[in-house]
């Protein structure tokens, strides 16, 4: 399926400085359908903002049939182009990472499903994905009620609460408190070779999700962490396990938001031991 590109500058209110923040959108184009309308997916980034790796997979997602929306996290500290990813460049997103309020990460997340939700090649129908800090915001990202699913590739700091500004998140905590049971579904993707989120951090995750009856699938594959990034990936990208993960992310899409099934009900039917 044909794509375009294009981007939107949004207005903020938690960024101190007043700036918009901007969101690239690539979209299904079928030629002699101009009222089509597609699913959308809001894809998080790496700590390097919208770089050629994460824009060709959302470009591949929008090529699927999806309105893929992509926001520049960290625009309260410099423009949407990509941040490099050399040494300086680490260091700059890291240090963004947790100087920046949580609440804002959240907010960039509000804003990108509400643009998506106003697009009049949206249907409303919205999942979400990202790699790295953008696996957590996806994973933050399920506990606003439209996010239908979320697939989440190697989500740092979620074990460990220290994403945003003083290191204390509560991803794990709202999990505790029900605030993703009976929600949508989520897909929790691990390198077991990813030295980021170790066994006893993926463990927790898995756990705490397992505890509050939240509709997980929990992934570990043998890969390290960025596994998926095609560009400067320091040895760690594996294209074939890439392609098959992108596969299933697709059928948890295709299952969740490519089609309409209504309203969830909640069934109380126990499943008969059978061989």
């Amino acid at each position: 399926m044909l794509i375009t590109k294009t981007y939107h500058d949004v207005p903020t209110k938690l960024d101190p400085n007043g700036r918009p923040i901007r969101i690239f959108v690539i979209a299904p184009n079928v030629p002699g359908y101009p009222n089509a309308k597609f699913p959308g997916v809001v894809c998080f980034s790496e700590i390097y903002q919208v770089t050629g790796p994460v824009e060709r997979f959302a470009g591949q997602i929008a090529s699927e049939g999806y309105v893929v929306a992509c926001p520049s996290t960290y625009h309260e500290f410099e423009g949407p182009e990509p941040i490099p990813y050399d040494a300086e460049g680490t260091d700059r997103g890291n240090r963004y990472k947790v100087e920046k309020e949580l609440a804002a990460y959240d907010e960039d997340a509000t804003l990108a499903i509400d643009l998506l939700c106003s697009l009049k090649n949206c249907n409303g129908r919205i999942a979400a994905t990202g790699m790295c800090l953008g696996g957590h915001l996806a994973f933050r990202a399920a506990f606003d009620r439209r996010v239908l699913a979320s697939v989440c590739f190697f989500a740092t700091d979620i074990h460990s609460a220290t994403l945003g500004k003083g290191k204390n998140d509560d991803s794990l905590a709202r999990v505790r408190k029900g605030d993703l049971t009976g929600k949508g579904e989520l897909v929790m993707i691990f390198g077991k070779q990813d030295t980021h989120v170790p066994r006893e951090g993926r463990d927790l995750i898995r756990k705490t999700l397992e505890d509050a009856n939240v509709t997980t699938t929990f992934l570990e594959v043998q890969a390290q962490h960025a596994f998926i990034r095609d560009e400067s990936s320091k040895g760690r990208w594996d294209a074939a396990l890439t392609r098959s993960l992108f596969g299933f992310m697709i059928e948890v899409f295709e299952r969740t938001i490519g089609r309409d099934l209504g309203e969830r009900a909640e069934e109380s039917n126990k499943i008969e031991h059978v061989c």
